[in-house]
């Protein structure tokens, strides 16, 4: 009788250890990407803008509980077609997708999504796609026609469309929770949720108007940059808040997609700020001045919508028991002026575009409260989330897993240097053609266009707000030689083509700057 009880108590204990030891077995981890549209890094607080413009608690927790990333840089500073870079893991060269005139994502290619749906993962995505033909390698699709609107929102849901009542924001992140959880329980998932906010014009959630009280916002240093120091590129162009904003963008009109409802809020917020403003026939400096602060107040105030966004889907995580295998990345299709060099929006290869904010969490993998300055690009998302559910990267994809870096790591041969390529032209911002090699101080870049060849440079640790091309100053013509080999590397590497196809824009080869 003893030696029964001894093999049975024996028989328990190994199914314990069996069981401990199965539980403790990796999981393919979960993924939920919240990607907004335009998100300046300057205005999420986790990365210590000067400005101090707003703060930013959920996505600043993202990286408090996970990483940050300071360097996360863009191959193609515009929406559509940093969405196929997602997709894909290539460049916009070799995925199709050139710019939002005239390009159509290629659904048939290999995706990210199409690869982890074909692992198991249930799949979806919720909010702005904006590649023009309709998602693949999802189950479920909810998305946005085009840019989308503010108010009211039209959708398409699964092909069909339908129509909301609600602010965008909100809604998307409505219907991201409604699938979570709606989902089958039994396997991982991929959740990309995309917003809309905060794209032009800015228009944020009607409780947030007033939502800074008034605040005068510190302008940046180059608020009045006269583009002296540089080319025609820089002077030429047609993003200034000075020239460009529409009545619009700044809240002068009102959108047409307001209910009556919404209306009466809309104008009792606007309606007395908008006569004092014409009251006071602004001119001149103190007409920038006037423009900038609503720019500020509306664009911010967008951002607070997708911020609590974020904190319900993380509340959501908790509540449910799965922030222990879900990785949550927050991310912006690329970054965007505020301001700066007396702009909005994005395209150039400078700074403030070209960073997007990135901040990652995945708990027992990435470091709590890390930070990095490793140059990554959005190009390196699908291949993390492939490395992440141990599946095979292919080789067609161009950008490297970000796992090493967030376990702490820093791989012998990561990046030092980036490509960058900028297509779209004349329309809508005539921004010219341009291309460049960027590393963590310099920036050679070429514009190219019908009426412009021109090459520039700059020095980051000399100049950190772009103001000055060096690239004709003899103290730089190693630097530039230097430079001029890596860009010719790169671009063999990233199989860019010598001459750019027909209707992506710029249609000039490739030549040694040096031989000017």
């Amino acid at each position: 009788m003893a030696g029964r009880r001894v093999w049975l108590w024996t028989v328990a204990l190994l199914a314990m250890v069996a069981s401990v030891s199965g539980a403790s077995e990796p999981r393919q981890p979960n993924i939920v990407f919240i990607f907004s549209d335009d998100h300046a890094y300057q205005a999420v607080s986790a990365y210590n803008d000067a400005r101090k413009l707003l703060e930013t608690p959920n996505i600043d927790r993202i990286g408090r509980e996970g990483v940050r990333f300071d360097r996360c840089l863009v191959p193609n500073s515009i929406c559509g077609p940093s969405r196929a870079t997602v997709l894909t893991g290539k460049y916009s060269h070799l995925n199709g997708f050139y710019n939002n005139n005239n390009s159509r994502f290629n659904g048939s290619q290999t995706t990210f999504p199409k690869l982890l749906q074909a692992a198991g993962y249930q799949t979806a995505v919720i909010g702005k796609w904006h590649l023009v033909s309709d998602p693949t390698g999802f189950d479920e699709w909810h998305i946005l026609p085009g840019q989308g609107d503010y108010y009211n929102p039209p959708m398409v849901h699964n092909g069909q469309p339908v129509r909301h009542e609600g602010y965008v924001t909100d809604l998307i992140t409505d219907f991201s929770l409604d699938w979570l959880k709606s989902r089958d329980q039994s396997r991982p998932f991929l959740l990309m949720c995309q917003h809309k906010a905060p794209h032009r014009e800015w228009s944020p959630a009607l409780r947030h108007l007033g939502h800074d009280q008034d605040r005068q916002y510190p302008e940046p240093e180059t608020l009045f940059d006269d583009y002296r120091g540089r080319g025609k590129a820089e002077s030429d162009q047609r993003m200034s808040i000075a020239k460009i904003m529409t009545p619009l963008d700044l809240k002068l009109t009102t959108p047409a997609s307001l209910n009556p409802a919404q209306r009466v809020a809309w104008d009792a917020y606007y309606g007395p700020r908008n006569a004092q403003f014409e009251q006071a026939n602004l001119k001149g400096d103190d007409l920038v001045r006037w423009r900038y602060q609503r720019y500020l107040h509306d664009y911010l105030g967008c951002v607070k919508a997708v911020d609590e966004g974020v904190g319900r889907i993380l509340q959501y995580l908790d509540d449910e028991g799965l922030a222990e295998n879900t990785i949550v990345v927050y991310a912006s299709d690329q970054g965007f002026f505020l301001g700066e060099h007396g702009w909005f929006d994005k395209r150039w290869i400078f700074e403030e575009s070209l960073r997007s904010p990135l901040l990652i969490r995945w708990p027992k993998v990435a470091r709590p409260g890390g930070s990095t300055s490793a140059i990554v690009s959005n190009l390196d998302f699908a291949e993390t989330f492939l490395d992440a559910a141990g599946l095979v990267v292919p080789d067609e994809m161009q950008g490297k897993s970000l796992v090493p870096i967030l376990k702490g790591e820093s791989p012998a041969d990561w990046r030092t240097s980036f490509y960058y390529h900028y297509y779209e032209y004349p329309e809508p911002h005539h921004v010219r053609p341009h291309y460049g090699v960027v590393t963590d101080r310099y920036k050679l870049l070429r514009f190219e266009a019908d009426d412009l060849d021109s090459w520039e440079l700059f020095d980051l640790k000399t100049d950190p707000h772009e103001l000055k091309n060096v690239f004709q100053d003899p103290n730089y013509r190693a630097t530039v030689a230097e430079l001029n080999q890596e860009l010719l590397r790169l671009r063999a590497e990233l199989k860019v083509p010598e001459l750019t196809p027909e209707g992506a824009s710029g249609n000039r080869p490739a030549v040694d700057p040096q031989a000017k």
